[in-house]
């Protein structure tokens, strides 16, 4: 791996809960709440949100992470205010466009997980596209204990991920999965050592930054909503993507390799 990170520039400078950083196609943000655990308050929300709305051009995929001890350990509760009905409506909604921009947004998302992966800090790395979680990492949602219920998306996500059974457990009992527990549950696809969890986001980072941008558009794009269409109409979209995939002349340069034998085949190694 021969990234060499550099600050970004522009709007993406001026976020100060956030460090971000450049290294040709690949961004690194990295959420900057130690002292906190990296709970998410309102400010917090809206500078991702901003970030990922002004992604760099050059940029084909990013990886968040967390600074310190943690990925995130929630919603700030001191942030916590007491609502109306219509406020929380909003404030809830706030907390779905930004993770709405990072799950449908312009590029791969890779979520490094270690320490407290809790509440908000795991419906934000459910919006991810792929999680590496260090061994360090656990999970909770306890919402249920103190007497609310996810609001950044959680209740949409998560079950796709781990089941609606396995949410239920977590929420009504506060259960706490390590991170053998929660891989085996769908939660990371990518299981690595202490301190690996960044080493192996970049290496991935490279390869998906690799790909023809229209393929991982698809992959992100089309992939989720067609698996919640009826077989017959998610079928039909299929086809679609697919013909677009293969109209674009990245992917006939890609076939064209491969025939010529200048691609690689797959292999195990």
């Amino acid at each position: 791996m021969n990234l060499q990170f550099h600050r970004a520039g522009g709007v993406l400078a001026n976020l100060p809960l956030l460090r971000i950083e450049r290294a040709g196609p690949v961004l690194h943000l990295r959420l900057m709440r130690p002292a906190k655990r990296n709970a998410l308050n309102d400010e917090l929300i809206a500078q991702l949100h901003t970030a990922f709305l002004h992604l760099p051009e050059s940029a084909r995929v990013a990886v968040i992470s967390g600074e310190g001890e943690h990925f995130c350990a929630g919603l700030d509760l001191s942030d916590l205010s007491e609502r109306s009905v219509a406020e929380g409506i909003a404030h809830s909604r706030r907390w779905h466009a930004a993770f709405d921009q990072i799950q449908f947004g312009r590029v791969p998302v890779i979520a490094v997980l270690h320490g407290a992966v809790v509440g908000g800090g795991l419906e934000l790395a459910s919006a991810a596209h792929l999680r590496v979680a260090e061994r360090s990492a656990f999970y909770a949602l306890p919402e249920g204990q103190r007497g609310i219920f996810v609001g950044g998306g959680g209740a949409a996500r998560l079950p796709r991920l781990m089941g609606v059974a396995r949410m239920t457990d977590l929420m009504l009992t506060g259960r706490v999965l390590d991170a053998e527990e929660a891989q085996t549950a769908g939660l990371s696809h990518y299981l690595v050592g202490e301190g690996e969890g960044l080493v192996r986001a970049f290496a991935l980072a490279e390869k998906v930054a690799a790909n023809a941008p229209l393929s991982n558009y698809a992959v992100m794009q089309a992939l989720p909503r067609i698996a919640e269409l009826p077989q017959a109409e998610g079928l039909f979209v299929e086809a679609l993507m697919s013909a677009i995939a293969q109209g674009d002349e990245a992917a006939k340069e890609r076939v064209r390799a491969f025939l010529d034998k200048r691609a690689a085949k797959v292999s195990k190694s």
